[in-house]
């Protein structure tokens, strides 16, 4: 299946679409997952990433040693939510989930 539901998804008709409602939509995109989200009003696009991992308190150990900080001031996860929030040094936002909640 295509999607029709956004003009700028004509940018990936090459990949396949996994999922599509009115929120977005999700595109496979090699062993990875491309997530298209419809935002109204947005006045510039913001990128995203997940990063999946087994075990994320090993992960937020590795993160915190090699000076990347949490951020979970980004926006709350529920409580019982296994991953949070990271950035990058260009400022793009990364979630690190655990594989239960991907």
């Amino acid at each position: 299946p295509r999607s029709t539901l956004f003009p700028y998804t004509t940018l990936f008709r090459s990949l396949p679409v996994i999922e599509e409602d009115r929120e977005g939509c999700i595109f496979q995109f090699g062993p990875m997952r491309l997530w298209i989200d419809r935002v109204p009003n947005l006045s510039h696009p913001d990128i995203w990433l997940e990063i999946e991992t087994n075990d994320t308190e090993a992960a937020a150990s590795y993160l915190k040693i090699n000076g990347v900080p949490r951020r979970d001031e980004i926006e709350p996860l529920r409580e019982d939510f296994d991953g949070f929030w990271i950035s990058d040094p260009a400022g793009v936002v990364h979630l690190v989930i655990g594989h239960e909640e991907a």
